[in-house]
């Protein structure tokens, strides 16, 4: 019998279905199983699903399709989350264009509480190199899990020294599972299995086209608390990274190079353009993170009082998204959860009686301790 992730690996084998109308299609039909049992009809009524669509989903042989993944997701034990999973990254959850379904083999903790993205150019210098090793060997007494994308160059000087510092890593990939790319780093991504892990959007069997990479980049910055670009020539996917890291309202750090290096240009062009701050050591990182002592001690007054045990997941996550700005609009509210405006309005009336939010004029909200 098909399972729960039978159906939401199904969902993405959908021809012109993305993460986006995923989503949609959860919200009506309560789950991915439902999906595939709801009549034509049903389905035709969902927002952005066309009667082209809906019979696309109907077709037979989706689920086979995705059983065919489950087995060869089992031979590399690795396992497939859903955006509804507690084990998908919840830094990825809120994100507009956050991946639906990701697949991944390892032993990280994809919610390690501390993360930092390292990326830079394929064709890193000793310059870059030893920048790379000295960040990750300064953050180590943090316990942070170091994100790249397992790339030449910089990426994988990251993981490296992520592995030799004892520190978890994640590579985030433009391919499939079973397809290491470059094949040059095979034992280093064995490695990461035992010390982190390995993570992509895209199904077993993926080769690395061109078009994966910057969808890729922008896992990598979703991941990450920072993002710091070591090195980058004045275009590359670097460059992509950090954009999205923006976008995603993460704190952006870019080392400075000298004027005339190829692969500084990029650097001092994020800095001169306020898209990234400088940095000019480890501390820069720790402080705007508040990982210093001094900085931890004041930032815990402002820290949310235990929350109940009884507390339920759309709870959690209602809260995490009010947390994430001063206030928040109930559209905004359902469309980012994913939680039917309905019953939203009853949760929210819940967390309004035990006192943890507010509601505000104009059907806005916000959490009562920040």
């Amino acid at each position: 019998m098909p399972t729960d992730t039978h159906h939401q690996i199904a969902l993405t084998l959908v021809p012109g279905v993305g993460s986006i109308l995923i989503r949609q299609l959860i919200s009506y039909c309560g789950s991915a199983a439902e999906v595939f049992r709801s009549p034509l009809a049903r389905l035709m009524k969902v927002p952005g699903i066309g009667e082209v669509t809906a019979r696309s989903i109907l077709k037979p042989g989706i689920l086979t399709a995705a059983e065919q993944i489950v087995l060869r997701l089992d031979k590399l034990g690795a396992t497939a989350l859903f955006y509804t999973d507690k084990s998908y990254p919840a830094r990825l959850k809120t994100l507009y264009d956050a991946p639906a379904l990701l697949y991944f083999q390892g032993s990280a903790n994809l919610n390690a509480p501390r993360t930092i993205g390292l990326v830079g150019t394929r064709q890193a210098t000793d310059y870059g190199r030893r920048i790379t090793s000295e960040i990750i060997e300064a953050v180590a007494p943090y316990g942070v899990s170091i994100i790249s994308g397992l790339a030449y160059g910089i990426d994988i000087a990251a993981h490296r020294a992520s592995l030799v510092n004892a520190l978890p890593t994640v590579g985030v990939m433009a391919s499939g599972l079973d397809i290491i790319y470059p094949n040059v780093h095979q034992k280093t991504a064995v490695d990461m299995l035992i010390q982190g892990g390995l993570l992509t959007e895209n199904q077993p069997g993926t080769k690395p086209d061109a078009h994966l990479f910057p969808a890729r980049n922008r896992i990598i910055a979703g991941l990450s608390d920072a993002v710091v670009v070591v090195e980058a020539a004045a275009k590359g996917g670097a460059l992509i990274t950090a954009e999205y890291a923006n976008n995603y309202h993460r704190e952006v750090f870019a080392v400075p190079g000298q004027l005339n290096q190829t692969f500084s240009a990029g650097c001092n062009k994020l800095i001169r353009e306020n898209k990234a701050q400088i940095y000019t050591s480890p501390k820069d990182i720790i402080e705007a993170l508040n990982w210093d002592t001094a900085s931890e001690q004041v930032s815990r007054k402002n820290i949310a009082p235990a929350l109940p045990v009884d507390i339920t997941e759309e709870e959690s996550q209602i809260l995490a998204l009010l947390r994430q700005s001063t206030d928040s609009h109930i559209d905004d509210l359902s469309w980012k959860s994913q939680i039917p405006m309905g019953r939203l309005a009853s949760l929210l009336l819940t967390l309004e009686f035990q006192g943890f939010v507010r509601s505000l004029p104009g059907k806005k909200y916000a959490v009562v301790y920040i």
